[in-house]
């Protein structure tokens, strides 16, 4: 306990520093000086600076957070919302949303929100039915490859849709495809918070059956884990968050796979701490991505996505090689 408080405490600290970096970088530099005379400078702290580091923050601490209990129910460190799909099918729900123009609410909920969760949970639930075979037993790399294929499909049709709509829509479009932070004000964070915190707690009360889980299902299940039950609340919990940061950044792609294996070599196997470390490590990852996305080419700047799919491409074909999954694919 003292050791997972000590880490916890750690990583609550890096991420501290991470915003702090996140809140100083910029086509603007922002001194404390400024902050006190200009009020310029204030407005583009408050209204555009901050905003967008705690969007990074919950975005990259969701998605890491997701990957590391995909990672344990489906016992593949492979696993995560991008590889399987739900990205995919998260992205697929809200173009189409885009290219109809529904700006509608249901019950003050956004709608793109509506048809990104649907989207992630369809995708959720084609993969794991296709990676299962007859006798319910997970076919090994059939995981990979059903989210590879489903994630090809996808976005096919989200260039299908793109090309027929009219072209303010298919640029906004293409804006969920690179992945994107951008946000004004703090109306949409508290909207996100509200649909995330239940998929946030879910995840972590579930998380000593992940542990057990990420064992093996027989061995879950002799320890009084009800595995069905277990897996259709992770799903939908994990659709809930992929479908919520989705429509609001895009497919961001790779921060549930990076984040969930350095938390593994760095504090081990447990995933009643892997879901914690994931969480903070993820927020502090993408946000210094985000900050990094801002300077590498200034003034002008790059999509957040491309800077993660820069970085995850290299450990995903790793990670690959490591499992020795060609043969099975």
């Amino acid at each position: 306990m003292n050791h997972k408080r000590v880490v916890i405490a750690v990583l609550v600290m890096a991420l501290v520093v991470s915003v702090l970096i996140g809140l100083c970088v910029g086509y603007r530099g922002i001194s404390l000086e400024a902050l006190q005379s200009d009020p310029v400078a204030r407005a583009v702290l408050l209204r555009l600076r901050l905003p967008r580091v705690l969007m990074a923050a919950l975005v990259g601490a969701s998605l890491a957070l997701v990957g590391a209990a995909l990672q344990a129910l489906f016992q593949n460190p492979l696993a995560e919302p991008f590889t399987l799909g739900v990205s995919g099918g998260a992205s697929l729900g809200a173009s189409l949303t885009i290219a109809l123009g529904l700006g509608v609410n249901i019950l003050g909920v956004p709608i793109i929100f509506v048809a990104a969760f649907a989207g992630a949970a369809l995708s959720v639930l084609l993969v794991y039915r296709l990676a299962r075979s007859g006798a319910g037993v997970m076919l090994p790399g059939a995981l990979l490859l059903a989210g590879v294929v489903l994630n090809l499909c996808a976005s096919a049709c989200v260039l299908v849709i793109q090309y027929i709509a009219d072209y303010n829509r298919a640029l906004q479009i293409l804006r969920w495809l690179i992945g994107s932070l951008d946000v004004v004000g703090f109306d949409l964070l508290w909207r996100m918070s509200i649909l995330l915190l239940p998929g946030w707690l879910i995840l972590g009360a579930y998380a000593r059956d992940l542990h057990l889980l990420a064992t093996g299902e027989e061995s879950a299940a002799s320890l009084g884990v009800d595995v069905p039950k277990t897996e259709r609340i992770v799903f939908v919990a994990s659709s809930l968050i992929v479908g919520v940061t989705a429509s609001v950044g895009g497919a961001i792609g790779f921060v549930g796979l990076i984040v969930p294996h350095v938390a593994r070599l760095l504090f081990g196997q447990d995933v009643r701490l892997l879901l914690p470390a994931s969480f903070l490590l993820g927020a502090t990852f993408l946000v210094l991505a985000d900050a990094l996305a801002r300077v590498a080419i200034a003034p002008s700047e790059l999509p957040v996505g491309a800077i993660t799919a820069l970085l995850g491409g290299p450990v995903f074909l790793l990670l690959l090689r490591r499992q020795r999954r060609y043969s099975a694919l």
